[in-house]
């Protein structure tokens, strides 16, 4: 079996099918170090994902998981951390939320105490529990899902799968962001405006507080923009003064793959090989790569 992708999506998938027995080899085309997964913020949260009622299941059965691994988040990378999303209200959630421990209204928004990852060593740790089960990563450039030489082929692409698939229905949602030193900030925050494609947030992680960001419809440029990172630090500023004396560590660039609805499904090739689509997840791969991963893997067993 061989899962295309390296990113979060990828690696759980890749690991999931690991630890049920498969023997699994991933494809990547570059490191997961250099993937938009360890660009990402990366809150639990499932934000510019569709279709809902799926997404919530996915989301809720990945907190489980988050919850069990924050209590090792230096080997994991995940902690539980409180925050706020300003002007959200349950009310204009899904069915889902009522499932979440904790969540609960204030004066801001919604408060909760939720899984905030640490991307770079989640990314890691899912690549060693990977190997030790067994499993291998190799950097592979695929031009032709069908020409994968194996039973079962997983395609956890992301935005890859518009040219490879191809699936013009996926495209890219760009998100900057600012990494400075944490000035002390110990909660996250977020303000999500639907009607703009600017956005006020900040998660504080081991490495720098992050500051967000933008979700920019179709816009594939990766370099940073100077003007875009300022605009940035000042939002975060208005909200906490003190993020506007901290030391600028890093800028980053990050293309959510969105698509109208995530595709998880199962393909057959002519051949009576199974192709196993399971990408367009936006910008909540992180909140649903467990729940996903799990329902990639039971599409993967034979029929009947």
């Amino acid at each position: 079996m061989i899962v295309v992708g390296g990113g979060v999506i990828g690696l759980s998938t890749a690991l999931v099918l690991a630890e049920s027995g498969a023997r699994v080899r991933v494809w990547a085309r570059e490191p997961a170090e250099r993937t938009t997964s360890a660009v990402a913020g990366a809150l639990w949260w499932p934000y510019r994902i569709e279709p809902e009622p799926l997404v919530g299941a996915w989301a809720l059965e990945s907190l489980v998981v988050y919850e069990e691994l924050a209590a090792r988040p230096e080997e994991t990378g995940v902690r539980l951390v409180e925050g706020v999303h300003q002007g959200m209200r349950l009310d204009g959630l899904g069915a889902w939320a009522a499932r979440v421990p904790g969540l609960r209204a204030g004066d801001e928004g919604l408060r909760a105490r939720l899984p905030l990852i640490d991307m770079p060593v989640h990314l890691a740790w899912l690549r060693q529990r990977l190997l030790e089960a067994s499993g291998s990563v190799e950097e592979r450039t695929v031009t032709d899902l069908a020409a994968v030489p194996a039973p079962v082929v997983v395609n956890c692409t992301g935005l890859g799968a518009r040219a490879l698939v191809p699936d013009p229905a996926v495209r890219p949602v760009r998100g900057q962001l600012v990494v400075v030193e944490n000035p002390g900030v110990t909660t996250w925050f977020t303000s999500v405006e639907h009607s703009s494609d600017a956005s006020t947030y900040f998660f504080p992680q081991p490495g720098g507080l992050i500051l967000g960001g933008t979700a920019e419809d179709d816009a594939w440029t990766p370099t940073p923009d100077p003007a875009v990172a300022a605009e940035i630090v000042a939002r975060c500023a208005a909200v906490r003064p003190e993020i506007a004396g901290a030391r600028v560590l890093a800028h980053r660039v990050g293309l959510r793959p969105v698509r109208d609805a995530v595709r998880l499904e199962r393909q057959p090739l002519p051949d009576g090989r199974l192709l196993i689509h399971n990408y367009g997840h936006g910008g909540a791969g992180v909140t649903v790569a467990w729940g996903c991963a799990r329902e990639a893997s039971r599409l993967a067993r034979p029929a009947g």
